[in-house]
């Protein structure tokens, strides 16, 4: 049996989850009161209505909440102060991508390519990119593969108008988004994806010169990062499908 107390793992887990967050420093002062009010309503070892302790099987959903809801602390008190509103856009740029949060932004009238984005035969793309690229066995092979930026984005796309773009997830991100409500926190098997429930701009940042080039109105969204790579993935239709479909890469 291991020693290891179920309170080791959720600290383990915050620990994780606060390194893929970049917050305002110093952060406002009522972040810490929103976290620590969070942590103090979720369940302690004990069901809410009967107050026996909670069976084993329920331990890991239950950290879980509690690993969630200090996330969306987090975004939602942070995005509510006017040097909070600044930091979102840093959230999460682990996975490639920057969240612009404000008021709701006017739509992406004309749509643009990445630039550079070409169709390539998809036994082409391991030469092509230099990072690993997976492929949703829920989904079967995509009907369209492109390379854009140079080697930087891989696009998948198939004929029911969902798409999967990957790419290296480095500090500077590659994709922006701007939204006009916080994202949704969804779990991933090993990590915690963010869902983006409507329609939003979606652009791309040239990382040479920092400019930004708007492409289209992107629909749904779940973005999520596996080892270095970041993922987005468009047009599944539910945060639900869209986690079986993230879940199914391989």
């Amino acid at each position: 049996m291991s020693s290891r107390e179920p309170s080791d793992d959720l600290e383990a887990e915050l620990l994780a989850l606060g390194s893929s967050l970049d917050v305002p420093a110093p952060p406002p002062a009522d972040v810490a009161a929103a976290v620590r009010a969070r942590l103090e309503a979720a369940p302690r070892g004990h069901t809410a209505r009967t107050g026996r302790p909670a069976r084993p099987g329920r331990r890991g959903r239950r950290r879980w909440r509690v690993v969630a809801a200090v996330a969306l602390a987090v975004v939602a008190v942070t995005a509510a102060t006017p040097q909070g509103r600044a930091a979102v856009a840093h959230l999460l740029r682990y996975a490639g991508v920057e969240l612009r949060l404000g008021q709701a932004p006017a739509p992406v009238r004309t749509p643009a390519g990445l630039p550079g984005e070409r169709a390539v035969a998809p036994g082409e793309l391991e030469s092509l990119v230099a990072f690993p690229i997976r492929r949703p066995a829920a989904l079967g092979a995509p009907r369209t593969v492109l390379v854009g930026d140079g080697g930087r984005v891989v696009s998948m796309l198939w004929p029911d108008g969902t798409r999967l773009d990957q790419f290296d997830g480095a500090p500077e991100p590659y994709f922006f988004k701007v939204l006009g409500a916080s994202p949704e926190a969804v779990r991933l098997p090993g990590t915690t994806a963010w869902w983006i429930g409507g329609e939003h701009p979606l652009g791309y940042i040239r990382r040479a010169d920092g400019t930004s080039v708007p492409l289209r109105q992107a629909g749904p969204t779940l973005l999520w990062q596996h080892g270095d790579v970041g993922h987005r993935l468009e047009g599944a239709g539910s945060k639900e499908r869209a986690a079986e479909i993230a879940a199914s890469l391989r």
